[in-house]
């Protein structure tokens, strides 16, 4: 799907109705700054770092907690909004697994996933990744199977229904042992058709990278691509992404902001093509002190190839990838051409064949013309 500017705003729907909710949302003002957002939430693009755990809305979260006869500690949608206020990663983990209790049928899965789908292609996203954690979900005794099959089914009727292709990238909690992510893992072999990749993700807290090192190794054997979370300012966290970029040799690093703070992993991280998710409103916590604000334009200015997400878009006022954008041109000031090399780049780190990639970049070149 593709629009020139003026056939957008008049006669688009679709988008038009999005970019005016994404932007109330943003907290976008209704004039100036209209025609730049509109080029974002239009622009095709991909997301690979969004959680379907994360994005578990409050309205969703009550209508499942009624049908599976679950009992929350909120009143209301408002309440349960309002209990959304963390300062660190440690925070936020708590209030986020509070949800998965919701979570216990095919048809939970099969709705959560649909409905993000739904939400990304209104953004105009032609593709994405999408991560899980299976461990969440086995450990209360739900079988791996029910979560997959909830997942492919809406995978399969998003791709019929909505024109979004997807793929599906499997998480290990790394607060949990490494026997447990092996298990998982093994888990998944059946499933390889519907899973491309394999990522860490959760409390990074004394939980290395290379404490799973021979798991990745057996991924990676089996075909699967990797990719891990190196949090913004977490414990020994350029040793972390030492370990992703030279130990493990990860395709993807989630988050990993902290590596503009040394130019020898820079250099590494360029010279290997490594990928990097960042999720500007993600880490709001951060970037309220400012500590987040250059991030993206630093990693562009040193030429790595950085795409911006949504992350956990739920617990982050709804802030999905459209809105995400929005923000970080706020904060890094960035032009259109900025923007569409993000978007670039964003197809160019994706786990697809080289024939959809070329189909998705020229969507992406069809555009440009029309707006840049």
């Amino acid at each position: 799907m593709t629009f020139g500017r003026r056939a957008f705003l008049a006669n688009t729907t679709l988008f038009a109705g999005t970019f005016a909710l994404g932007a109330r949302a943003a907290g976008v003002p209704s004039s100036g700054t209209d025609d730049l957002t509109a080029f974002i939430y239009a622009m095709p693009k991909a997301e690979m770092h969004v959680h379907l755990e994360g994005t578990l809305e409050p309205e969703m979260k009550f209508r499942f907690a009624r049908r599976n006869g679950v009992t929350l500690p909120y009143k209301t949608v408002e309440e349960m909004r309002d209990s959304y206020n963390f300062h660190d990663l440690q925070s936020f983990l708590k209030i986020f697994y509070e949800g998965k209790s919701v979570l216990l049928k095919e048809q939970d899965f099969y709705e959560l996933t649909y409905a993000y789908l739904t939400k990304a292609a209104s953004q105009n996203v032609l593709y994405t990744e999408m991560f899980f954690d299976p461990q969440m979900h086995t450990d209360r005794g739900i079988s791996f199977s029910t979560v997959m099959a909830g997942l492919t089914r809406a995978q399969t009727d998003a791709r019929k229904n909505l024109k979004i292709d997807s793929q599906l990238v499997l998480c290990f909690e790394r607060e949990l042992s490494a026997e447990s992510a092996m298990k998982t893992l093994e888990s998944a072999l059946p499933y390889r058709q519907h899973i491309v990749g394999i990522g860490l993700d959760s409390d990074e807290k004394n939980n290395p990278p290379d404490k799973f090192r021979e798991v990745f190794a057996r991924a990676r054997k089996e075909g699967f691509h990797l990719t891990m979370h190196c949090d913004l300012n977490q414990l020994d966290t350029h040793e972390h992404i030492r370990q992703v970029l030279e130990d493990i040799q990860a395709d993807r690093i989630d988050h990993g902001g902290n590596i503009l703070e040394r130019p020898d992993l820079v250099a590494i991280a360029k010279r290997r093509g490594t990928a990097f998710t960042v999720c500007p409103v993600a880490c709001g916590w951060l970037r309220e002190n400012g500590e987040n604000i250059n991030i993206i334009r630093g990693m562009l200015d040193r030429g790595l190839k950085v795409t911006v997400a949504s992350d956990d878009p739920a617990y982050m006022k709804g802030n999905y990838v459209a809105e995400s954008l929005v923000v970080a041109q706020g904060d890094a000031n960035l032009s259109k051409q900025d923007l569409l090399t993000l978007a670039r780049n964003s197809f160019e780190a994706s786990w697809i064949s080289s024939a959809q990639r070329k189909t998705y970049l020229a969507k992406l070149e069809v555009f440009q013309r029309q707006w840049a």
